[in-house]
């Protein structure tokens, strides 16, 4: 997440943002909210704790181009895709329902969702909301 926190940085996470987590970490046992357009999330990928934000939310639309390259545009954003990033996201018009876009701010070193695909909301463990 890079420039927005370096590593090391230390964060204010509110686990509770969206509703209390069942122990099993794959669901909620009581969910009040869903992530934003902006959020900066946490979550599970791997066995690993992943900060991410949040550009895109169930239902927003998903537009792909090949006119110069690959491109993602989502929320007037565009986004740059490898090949094998394009051909696993564009057969998608839209974020899918219970499911929201993540990216790294440094999109140029960032693993997320254009290579995981979406992320669950039910796997998003907090919202980072403050240094």
């Amino acid at each position: 997440m890079e420039p927005t926190f370096m590593n090391n940085d230390s964060v204010v996470v509110f686990k509770l943002a969206y509703g209390i987590p069942s122990p099993s970490r794959n669901s909620f046992l009581l969910q009040w909210a869903v992530p934003k357009r902006n959020d900066i999330v946490i979550f599970l990928h791997d066995n690993k704790i992943v900060t991410k934000r949040c550009i895109a939310v169930s239902g927003d639309q998903l537009d792909f181009s090949t006119n110069s390259g690959y491109i993602l545009t989502v929320n007037d954003k565009n986004i740059f895709l490898t090949p094998q990033e394009y051909e696993k996201m564009n057969n998608y018009e839209k974020v899918p329902e219970g499911y929201v876009l993540v990216l790294g701010d440094n999109l140029s070193d960032s693993v997320d969702s254009r290579d995981y695909g979406f992320v669950s909301v039910k796997n998003i463990t907090g919202k980072i909301i403050s240094r």
